[in-house]
């Protein structure tokens, strides 16, 4: 029993002396940044806390959290689509949904954007009605697609692909085994999708999806360009009036560089609570008995 004990506790590794070293330089260093970042004038700190907590400011910070939860919520449903189509085994569904991720993929997120806003140029009018009657309307394109709209197709659009592909992989970290006992207790396709394939897959996708959440608050400053007033244009309307573009952007960066420690913590504890292994030996290991066989003293 010692030497089983003996296994379970931690390794105690030796400090070597380039470790001290090393964190002796990384904090001379990191003492001198933050001391010239800290006296340098031209930062104008003073500036950066005057239009930290701007309304403008905070009005954009409200419009990238909302484009960010749309975004992702609507992304996550349609990848979610996506990937039970790649998943098909009818092969039109399967490619159709392999051409949507391939191009969507394959294109800058700001080119798409743009196209979205630039729709009305390939069709000014949209019509809406039943096939091969006059029941129908017109909707202007240009009218309807204005930047927020834009911006929220654009970036719907391109996480869709993006999850589709983070679902499909969770979806194929779900044991044949457990496809087969589906199958032989007779569930149907959407059965077996929504009690077997799904629960087990969660653990693979939810740590991803993390990520892709804050990789999306910071991708919507691409809006910006279609004059969506997020949190950069923000910035940039103040800084064009003002002309005091440094210390606007490094309040754009400062509410950037907060919102996304805030969810990483989440995040965080998402990929602890789902994670299938660990590399980390627990502190305190808990003592294990091993038990005889009945009928045999130990």
């Amino acid at each position: 029993m010692s030497g089983l004990d003996s296994a379970l506790k931690p390794r105690l590794k030796r400090r070597s002396t380039f470790e001290y070293v090393s964190w002796v330089v990384c904090i001379l260093v990191g003492i001198g940044v933050l001391s010239s970042v800290a006296t340098n004038p031209n930062f104008k700190w003073d500036v950066v806390a005057k239009y930290f907590t701007h309304e403008s400011i905070l009005r954009g910070l409200m419009l990238t959290i909302f484009l960010t939860v749309a975004s992702m919520a609507l992304g996550t449903l349609l990848g979610l689509g996506l990937a039970i189509m790649r998943a098909s085994t009818v092969k039109p569904i399967a490619a159709l949904a392999g051409v949507y991720i391939t191009i969507f993929r394959g294109t800058p997120v700001l080119v798409q954007l743009i196209f979205w806003f630039n729709l009305s140029a390939l069709y000014p009018n949209l019509s809406i009605g039943i096939p091969f009657t006059d029941i129908g309307t017109a909707i202007d394109t240009n009218a309807l697609m204005g930047p927020i709209t834009a911006a929220l197709i654009g970036l719907t659009l391109n996480e869709a692909a993006y999850m589709a592909e983070i679902i499909r992989g969770g979806f194929s970290s779900v044991g044949k085994g457990q496809i087969e006992a589906a199958d032989s207790l007779g569930m149907s396709g959407a059965m077996k999708m929504r009690k077997v394939i799904i629960p087990q897959a969660m653990p693979s996708i939810i740590p991803a999806t993390g990520n892709q959440v804050i990789g999306m608050f910071k991708g919507t400053s691409l809006v910006s360009v279609l004059g969506v007033a997020e949190l950069l244009q923000s910035a940039q309307l103040i800084y064009a009036r003002t002309y005091e573009t440094i210390p606007l952007l490094i309040v754009a960066s400062l509410w950037y560089l907060v919102m996304t420690m805030l969810l990483s913590y989440p995040q965080s504890k998402l990929e602890q609570k789902y994670s299938h292994t660990s590399a980390r030996v627990p502190r305190k290991a808990r003592k294990v008995t091993l038990t005889a066989p009945e009928g045999i003293a130990r």
